[in-house]
């Protein structure tokens, strides 16, 4: 089980393989080769958890875990937040316990990611149905931004939240009725960088 303060931030990103290309030059270490991931987030019928910035999730990529994530702190130039996190051996095992215990699937997303080790952090490259993006975990926000300034990022164009309240921002902005962040359910749609509300990070020569 890990129990750890997870610090992180997200760039919007619109050549993933360029990034790519630059970890390589900076000797970072691959540790996760492209992924897909499947995300199950679980709530309570009334939406507690949802209600005080809390989540629950099941995540099967080349294993399954169960995580709970409390509220980030919403002075902290990254998102900082206690997460706690254990492999399960089965997702339909897990699912049903939960169930059972009265949670129910308010949504399931979906990503394709790549990860490597640069230093003291871990960069995520991350395949969104709704766009590309990198994603920084780092043991504080120094390191972090010192990450995303060797990658070339502009640090002002980070966004401290999470892919399903982008979500939510999303469907609010364009008035999209879809429950799943899917590929399937994006698959005739063309979503820029200011329908999420962000700007890109990285510049294109």
């Amino acid at each position: 089980m890990s129990n750890k303060i997870e610090q992180e931030a997200k760039f919007y990103i619109r050549d993933l393989a360029a990034l790519e290309e630059r970890l390589d030059a900076l000797g970072a270490t691959r540790i996760q080769p492209l992924t897909l991931e499947k995300n199950l987030r679980f709530d309570t019928p009334d939406r507690r958890l949802s209600a005080c910035y809390q989540a629950l999730r099941l995540r099967q990529d080349r294993v399954c875990r169960l995580t709970f994530k409390d509220a980030s702190d919403p002075l902290a130039q990254v998102s900082a937040r206690r997460e706690l996190e254990v492999e399960v051996s089965d997702l339909e095992t897990a699912a049903a316990i939960l169930n059972a215990l009265g949670f129910e699937i308010c949504v399931r997303y979906e990503k394709y990611r790549a990860a490597y080790r640069m230093g003291e952090v871990e960069v995520s490259l991350d395949e969104m149905p709704f766009g590309d993006f990198c994603e920084i975990e780092g043991p504080n926000p120094a390191s972090i931004e010192q990450a995303a300034e060797m990658l070339g990022l502009d640090w002002n164009a980070r966004s401290k939240l999470s892919y399903l309240v982008l979500f939510a921002e999303l469907k609010r902005n364009l008035g999209l009725e879809i429950s799943d962040l899917t590929f399937e359910a994006f698959e005739q749609l063309q979503i820029s960088a200011r329908d999420l509300g962000l700007s890109a990070a990285d510049s294109i020569s």
